[in-house]
């Protein structure tokens, strides 16, 4: 499975029974699977989506959204329960392309990608059961 390193984007090809080993990016050491959600924007999305088996659970965000804050330790929290899942974050506010790629109407706006392609989105904030319980939903549709 690959897996690209958030911090260099580096292409690493991790056996899918050591994904809970904490495994590390081959060229830079960092960690490939961070318990806390990425940050991506225009310069890495489409090298850091296009090239990872894993799915990829973004929120779409802004710094002004107070239900944004509201969500923010929520999805983070998951995202340490979810290891086989990558947690990102876009800033609709410095990323307007990708904003408007994913056609946002709303903030905050939860979309899950396998690699390009959009598997679910659902808009408004969620709590940490609630966010667990529909990425579950969607994974298990998946699989």
């Amino acid at each position: 499975m690959i897996i690209v390193c958030p911090t260099c984007l580096a292409k690493n090809r991790v056996p899918e029974e050591k994904l809970s080993a904490n495994p590390s990016c081959g060229q830079c050491h960092a960690a490939l699977l961070p318990a806390a959600p990425i940050e991506l924007n225009e310069q890495n999305f489409s090298q850091f989506i296009s090239h990872s088996d894993l799915p990829v659970f973004i929120d779409l965000w802004a710094e002004w959204c107070g239900p944004c804050k509201m969500m923010a330790p929520h999805f983070a929290e998951v995202a340490k329960q979810n290891p086989q899942v990558i947690f990102a974050k876009i800033n609709t506010e410095e990323s307007l392309r990708l904003s408007s790629a994913f056609n946002v109407r709303s903030i905050p706006t939860l979309v899950l990608m396998n690699k390009t392609t959009e598997i679910a989105r659902i808009s408004g904030a969620l709590r940490a059961p609630q966010l667990q319980q529909w990425l579950d939903q969607q994974l298990q549709a998946q699989s």
